[in-house]
């Protein structure tokens, strides 16, 4: 088991733990809940051995096999299966004393080399590694694809299944859905659910953690809570501890009002100065209970929007995707969208990684311009937008009162504002003090996030077009979010895996997939049904396409005593030689738009990553401005997106033209 006992740790001049104390039991399955920045990290560190305590002890059982997600991004043109096989370290470890074993020529250390890599499964690893790529949402085509093609998100999804690959007995994971979409995200809580270890897991998705876990670790003022059950079930019984906890501090209160009346009263007074002096005493004595402050104190609401335009929006014939820098033909992601976002609409945009929920989003933002069709805004429309990638809206060098009075001079060129309003109004979001003079590159995750949600409230949208806001923010700021997306008066368009999220703020959704919008007709149990069902179906044609490639049939032998065939008339051959070629025509007619289009895709491919790769070495330069390090940053960030949607739609094209082929 793991046991901490009276333990402090301390990061820089922070106090992360004092005094605490923790007892996890084998095989069980813990969600480490806590404020963004209370040290749920640092304590992850404290089990793998990079930080040490300062105080108190600490029981781990040594010969514990740990796996964890790395958290840098990976650089190396190594196959994604052989990067992710590594993650199997009893393998490496079996195959290093297999080749010690042939070079030093020794046959029984061969011979036992090799009985311990069936034991380790050796033999069935490729398909296993290969399993958990195609659970979190790689394409088989993708496979054997170089590390360093993928765009940061993918690299970060082949680090986990590198975690998740190692046979462990002990798996801690920080925040492993952040780059999954809720089909990956469906497919990972099913793995969880059969891991037979122990595992810590640290999630601000209260979905994904009730699914999970049967153990929270609540991390407080620099304790240790452990409470039996999910997060829902903790929610429940803190609502209780922190109910009693009011009520006792309420009673305590009185106490020391009735104390403190008594000694003002009579400690003037020989006769009653004794008595005085010991409730002087007493009142010193008396157990200082904190005052309770519940986990949701961040809260704030949308104002209300001057009007709402009906219709919102209006799309017509609507082609999404990225121009081509070269000037050649655009590339196309999602095409023939015909739909339209009315007053007070709550809208779920839901699809794959790569599918266009992203491009969508951006185009109606006005950040990425339609390829074609038309977009036509009610009047007075005005468009809030939390970008996926916080930077893509905020400046690094620029503190948030900065980005305030550079907004209102945008909003109000004539004035009607003043900087103490400003600041005022920042302090709502958490940004008090020097604060608001911090420059945003040097903030939090969650930080970033609460300052563009300050930005939007403040332009009093009526259309909100939110793109992954919950990424960096923890339980309680999602929760302020969700009520102040269902007080909102204007219309909504959300995209998150955050599944508590969707099903409080959403009233229906839209399904982005195969290169088109449609509605789907359900509700999120739904979506997650028929995710299950699409991989399962993917995983069956996957292994039988393995089954193919391993074990080509043989021929059946003719049968022995046949009737003969009657003789084939002389055009007959012909007329078969013309069927068959005007069929191969009208494939090749077909085919030919679509191969069209991959040579496109592919050449685009090639210089979005040649691009790619020298922004990346320009932003050594240690000349650079910041404002140009910055400006850099953005276009590495579009291309990283742009180059994610290509290697999707690079994989529809070849699916498609496969299937005309066969």
């Amino acid at each position: 088991m793991i046991q901490i006992k009276s333990l402090s740790l301390r990061r820089g001049t922070k106090l992360v733990l004092s005094n605490a104390s923790l007892t996890l039991n084998p095989g069980e399955k813990v969600g480490l809940i806590g404020r963004n920045g209370a040290g749920k990290s640092s304590l992850f560190a404290l089990l793998t051995g990079k930080l040490q305590a300062d105080a108190g002890d600490f029981d781990f059982p040594r010969r514990w096999r740990m796996a964890e997600v790395a958290q840098n991004m990976p650089e190396t043109d190594q196959p994604a299966t052989a990067f992710v096989l590594e993650g199997d370290t009893r393998l490496m470890e079996a195959e290093a004393a297999l080749r010690v074993a042939e070079e030093a020529d020794d046959g029984h250390a061969i011979g036992e080399a090799h009985a311990v890599l069936a034991e380790v499964g050796a033999y069935d690893a490729v398909p296993r590694a290969q399993a958990l790529m195609l659970g979190l949402g790689f394409k088989s085509a993708q496979l054997d694809a170089p590390v360093d093609s993928f765009s940061g998100g993918w690299r970060m999804r082949l680090q986990l299944a590198r975690a998740l690959m190692c046979p462990s007995d002990l798996l801690l994971l920080d925040e492993p859905t952040n780059h999954l979409d809720l089909d990956a995200l469906v497919w990972l809580e099913a793995w969880l659910q059969r891991y037979e270890g122990t595992m810590l897991v640290i999630s601000h998705d209260r979905e994904f953690l009730d699914a999970i876990t049967k153990v929270t670790v609540h991390l407080d003022d620099a304790q240790l809570t452990r409470y039996g059950g999910n997060y829902t079930t903790f929610e429940t019984m803190r609502a209780e501890r922190m109910s009693q906890q009011a009520a006792a501090f309420s009673r305590q209160q009185d106490k020391v009002a009735q104390l403190q009346r008594f000694i003002d009263r009579f400690k003037a007074k020989a006769s009653k100065a004794k008595q005085a002096q010991s409730r002087v005493k007493a009142l010193e004595r008396m157990e200082k209970l904190a005052p309770v402050l519940t986990a949701a104190d961040f809260s704030f609401e949308f104002r209300e929007p001057a009007n709402l335009p009906n219709p919102m929006l209006a799309m017509r014939d609507m082609v999404c995707g990225y121009p081509s820098l070269d000037g050649g033909e655009p590339i196309t992601i999602v095409a023939g969208i015909n739909r339209s976002v009315m007053p007070g609409q709550r809208i779920g945009i839901l699809g794959a990684n790569g599918q266009g929920k992203s491009t969508l989003v951006k185009t109606l933002a006005r950040t990425l311009p339609q390829i074609s069709g038309s977009v036509t805004e009610g009047k007075g429309l005005s468009i809030g937008y939390f970008a996926q990638q916080e930077m893509d809206v905020l400046m690094p060098d620029s503190g948030p009162l900065e980005h305030m009075i550079r907004l209102a001079k945008q909003i109000l060129p004539g004035g009607g504002w003043r900087e103490q309003e400003l600041r005022d109004f920042l302090g709502q979001f958490r940004f008090t003090g020097e604060m608001v003079h911090q420059q945003v590159g040097s903030l939090s995750g969650g930080e970033k996030a609460r300052l563009v949600l300050a930005m939007i409230v403040w332009q009093k949208p009526n259309l909100l077009l939110l793109d992954e806001p919950t990424n960096h923010l923890d339980l309680s700021t999602r929760e302020a979010l969700s009520m102040a997306l269902n007080e909102f008066e204007g219309s909504v368009m959300l995209v998150s895996h955050d599944r508590a999220l969707l099903r409080e703020v959403c009233d229906e959704f839209w399904l982005v997939t195969r290169g088109g919008v449609g509605d789907f007709d359900g509700d999120l149990d739904d979506y997650q049904r028929w995710l299950l069902e699409q991989a399962k179906e993917q995983a069956k044609a996957y292994a039988q396409a393995q089954r193919t490639a391993v074990a080509t049939p043989a021929p059946a032998p003719a049968p022995k005593a046949l009737a003969p065939a009657a003789a084939p008339t002389a055009g007959s051959g012909r007329d078969d030689r013309k069927a068959t070629a005007e069929q191969r025509q009208k494939l090749a007619a077909r085919a030919k738009p679509l191969k069209t289009e991959l040579a496109r895709v592919e050449a685009r491919m090639a210089a979005a990553n040649t691009e790619r790769a020298a922004l990346g070495d320009s932003l050594a330069d240690a000349a650079l401005t910041p404002a140009h390090r910055a400006e850099r940053g953005k276009r590495l960030k579009a291309l990283e997106d742009e180059i994610a949607a290509l290697e999707a739609r690079w994989l529809e094209l070849g699916e498609s033209i496969e299937a005309l082929a066969g």
